[in-house]
């Protein structure tokens, strides 16, 4: 097959640029039209497969994001919300896929993290911390925002160590269901947390939950949470892309690949799992608050075993440890349950209501969205069991490391025992 069509070199670049423009324009022209919002979202990925320098796609993808994006679609608000969700699933699938990705740990619990910075943030952004704390100072205002987003990723963080002290001695299915239940546990936390002291509302939540504030501007549409998210992205992709080659994420994925080999290597599993729990954590505890702010309202049902499904399939059918992999997996997953069932629902309620279609309510397609991720699952599995787009192992040139002036010389326990060794 590979000699009849000959090797995939890249798309040109002229194609893309075409392609950005046109879905640009169709962008400006159409309020809410699916096509085009997908169409902006696919320009992305055809400039990740471009033929050119790596600075120039970056460049080319800055601008899409930054600037034709909010020039032509910054006054719609519909787009500015799906755009925004869209940010807010990315950053947590970037942050799940430190857990899963890089170290190996089925995480299946990872919206409890994702709920403590929510709570973190909307319980002294509202009223609610009078409840315990005298003195009448709460609800904060939205300058405090931009702080609690530091507060969201420790609190996070301690969230991840609490859940990664007990599992050290589990993994595989039994993490797994460990996870599960402390995800559950901190649900059920939160939804009873109103009796003796009132601290987080129960079941009845927690609103009005301050919008961020920034020089006096109420930062509260679609529109600048946009900006904010896109911020908290390049943050996590950055930490990604350090933590991947750096000695820490080696070590995670010494760990995913054989832990008694690398335990025998003199990687210690304890600092290490703890390290990827609590990174990928915190990153979840930045989104939370973010999320808070943005809905004005959250409680314990936003928190659900399905949410945590939801991202790890996310991470799963992207390519697990691979960054633009779990970038487009979100983006896909999130468009399809926020944009594309809800589209295709609406266009067949109106063919019924015409008359031209008599469909069951049982068959309404946003009643199916499990059954649609199943089967993407099911087809990635069969026909891409790495991913929509693998992680890449990065290649040594051994003939390079033998000719290194250290090729010689006696390293780790070896470099030891020459020194000790008697004369």
């Amino acid at each position: 097959m590979a000699k009849r069509f000959g090797k995939f070199n890249g798309v040109p670049l002229l194609f893309t640029l075409v392609w950005i423009v046109l879905f640009a324009l169709a962008l400006y022209f159409f309020d809410q039209s699916v096509i085009a919002f997908m169409g902006m979202l696919v320009s992305l990925i055809l400039l990740y497969y471009t033929r050119g320098s790596k600075k120039l796609k970056i460049l080319l993808g800055v601008l899409v994001l930054l600037v034709i994006i909010p020039l032509v679609a910054g006054g719609n608000r519909y787009y500015m919300e799906v755009a925004t969700q869209v940010g807010i699933y990315v950053a947590m699938a970037l942050g799940l896929n430190i857990v899963v990705g890089f170290a190996g740990l089925l995480d299946m619990g990872y919206v409890a993290f994702f709920a403590a910075g929510a709570y973190a943030y909307a319980i002294f952004a509202t009223a609610q911390a009078n409840e315990f704390i005298p003195g009448g100072l709460f609800p904060l205002s939205g300058e405090w925002f931009w702080p609690f987003l530091i507060v969201g990723l420790v609190v996070a963080a301690i969230f991840g160590i609490l859940l990664g002290l007990p599992v050290l001695r589990v993994k595989g299915d039994y993490l797994a269901m460990v996870t599960l239940g402390f995800g559950e546990i901190i649900r059920i936390i939160f939804n009873n947390l109103d009796k003796p002291i009132n601290i987080t509302n129960g079941p009845q939540g927690l609103t009005p939950i301050a919008s961020p504030e920034l020089f006096g501007v109420r930062l509260d549409t679609p529109f600048y949470f946009y900006f904010i998210v896109l911020v908290v992205i390049a943050f996590i992709i950055l930490a990604n892309i350090r933590f991947e080659h750096s000695r820490l994420g080696r070590a995670w994925i010494a760990v995913r690949e054989d832990e008694l080999a690398a335990q025998s290597m003199g990687i210690s599993l304890l600092h290490t799992k703890l390290a990827a729990f609590a990174t990928g954590a915190s990153f979840a505890g930045i989104v939370g608050v973010i999320f808070a702010a943005k809905q004005s309202f959250i409680d314990p049902t936003s928190f659900t075993m399905m949410e945590s499904i939801g991202i790890l399939i996310m991470v799963i059918l992207g390519g697990s440890g691979s960054i633009p992999g779990v970038i487009l997996g979100a983006s896909v997953v999130t468009i399809l349950q926020v944009q594309l069932l809800k589209e295709f629902s609406n266009f067949l309620h109106t063919l019924q209501q015409s008359g031209l279609l008599n469909l069951p309510n049982q068959l309404d397609p946003s009643k199916f969205q499990r059954l649609i991720f199943g089967l993407l699952l099911i087809l990635v599995a069969l026909y891409r069991p790495n991913g929509l787009i693998p992680a890449k192992r990065k290649k040594n040139d051994l003939e390079a490391i033998k000719q290194s002036k250290h090729a010689s010389e006696s390293l780790g326990i070896l470099s030891k025992l020459s020194r000790n060794k008697p004369s």
